[in-house]
């Protein structure tokens, strides 16, 4: 049922008696294998995108690129989740290229991501080095457009 997992994914809104019928199947059926994936762990939760520009509400994000050096029969599992188990953290992934983990963190102001990148993050023993990315301005994240569309001001004409 990979289709619906990818309907999920585009709207976990929509019911399962609509999903039943976008899939050719009954409501019953859709529930228990959202049930069943949930129970697996491939249904970890269900978020909503909120573009925080257009609220009240203060809040700033960075991506921190992170070099760390692997621990011994750990390798980096341990030292992400040291890192990802704080709660300014978002997301956290280990990365081929560059750098070994990409962590996306928020916080109320710059100060509140610089501070816990020098409190919290680069006093870890594994971590080598850190370069904290600020974001600026969201256009589309998950799939979804949060940048609103730019208005034709030209006059149609006839």
């Amino acid at each position: 049922m990979n289709r619906l997992l990818n309907l999920l994914d585009k709207n976990c809104r929509l019911t399962n008696e609509q999903l039943a019928v976008m899939l050719d199947t009954t409501a019953d059926k859709v529930a228990a294998a959202i049930e069943s994936y949930e129970a697996q762990g491939i249904i970890h939760g269900y978020k909503a995108a909120i573009d925080w520009d257009k609220t009240d509400r203060e809040y700033v994000i960075a991506r921190i690129e992170i070099k760390v050096i692997p621990m011994r029969d750990h390798g980096f599992d341990e030292i992400a989740r040291t890192i990802y188990s704080y709660d300014e953290v978002e997301t956290c992934y280990l990365m081929s290229g560059g750098y070994d983990l990409a962590v996306t963190v928020s916080g109320k102001s710059f100060k509140d991501i610089a501070l816990f990148v020098s409190q919290k993050l680069a006093p870890i023993d594994a971590v080598q080095s850190t370069s904290t990315h600020f974001v600026l301005k969201k256009y589309k994240e998950r799939g979804v457009l949060l940048a609103e569309k730019e208005r034709d001001m030209r006059e149609d004409v006839l």
